[in-house]
């Protein structure tokens, strides 16, 4: 698929080796937060399904779980906003990154520093966003023609082969619809999640400019309140050693 990054399996090897697991915690409890505001029974809220779905992965308590959607009734509870800051890296790399947050005044000097502190520089809103189309992403085990025959048959809209893994992509709102059917004939659903992905991607052949680039991601990554990041660069493996 045009436009794919490598990113989210750059993050999902950094995750399994994050030693600040409190603050992956942070992160998966926000975004249930926001989820369970349209229903806090995942029966029949499909996002907030998916959200309890990665928490479990990560190996996140009930207890945590239960906390975070019951923030939807608290009235004592600070209120979660959504964010989306938009921004450019070094190489002039495209970056979205996605956030929930009690406190933008906070936030924003964080995220804005993130980016000046590495090269980069925060951009307005709509200067990044365009080249980015909203998507389904349904990471599963397994690759070939049957499975890209099953989920075509399934309503999704494209597949990509990594490794012994596939990404498929959906309309953002047939995404529940296309998982629950990869489930039904089989597939082995890894993770299932809407994202942004890129129109273009810009390959990064500069060592340099790659370590600029991952020291700037670490940073935003770090920032509690970010939960998600969107990029349109490819880095080489071969450049992140």
């Amino acid at each position: 698929m045009s436009g794919h990054s490598k990113w989210s399996t750059i993050k999902r090897q950094k995750a399994a080796t994050d030693a600040k697991r409190g603050a992956v915690f942070t992160k998966i409890g926000n975004q249930i937060a926001i989820a369970a505001r349209g229903g806090t029974d995942p029966a029949t809220n499909s996002t907030l399904g998916m959200v309890i779905e990665k928490a479990k992965a990560a190996n996140m308590p009930l207890a945590n779980i239960e906390r975070a959607i019951q923030r939807v009734a608290d009235k004592n509870a600070a209120v979660l906003q959504e964010i989306l800051y938009e921004g450019y890296g070094p190489g002039g790399v495209a970056i979205l990154v996605e956030g929930a947050t009690d406190n933008t005044n906070r936030t924003y000097p964080e995220v804005k520093l993130a980016f000046s502190k590495h090269g980069g520089n925060i951009a307005e809103k709509g200067a990044v966003a365009f080249q980015f189309d909203r998507k389904g992403q349904i990471r599963v085990k397994g690759n070939g023609d049957e499975l890209l025959m099953q989920a075509l048959e399934a309503g999704a809209d494209d597949l990509q082969e990594e490794g012994a893994e596939s990404v498929i992509y959906t309309d953002p709102k047939a995404l529940a619809q296309v998982r629950d059917a990869l489930k039904a004939v089989g597939v082995d659903v890894i993770e299932a999640e809407l994202t942004y992905v890129a129109n273009n991607t810009i390959e990064v052949t500069d060592k340099e400019t790659a370590g600029k680039i991952m020291r700037m991601m670490d940073a935003l990554d770090d920032i509690d309140d970010v939960t998600a990041t969107h990029v349109n660069f490819d880095i080489p493996e071969e450049l992140l050693g």
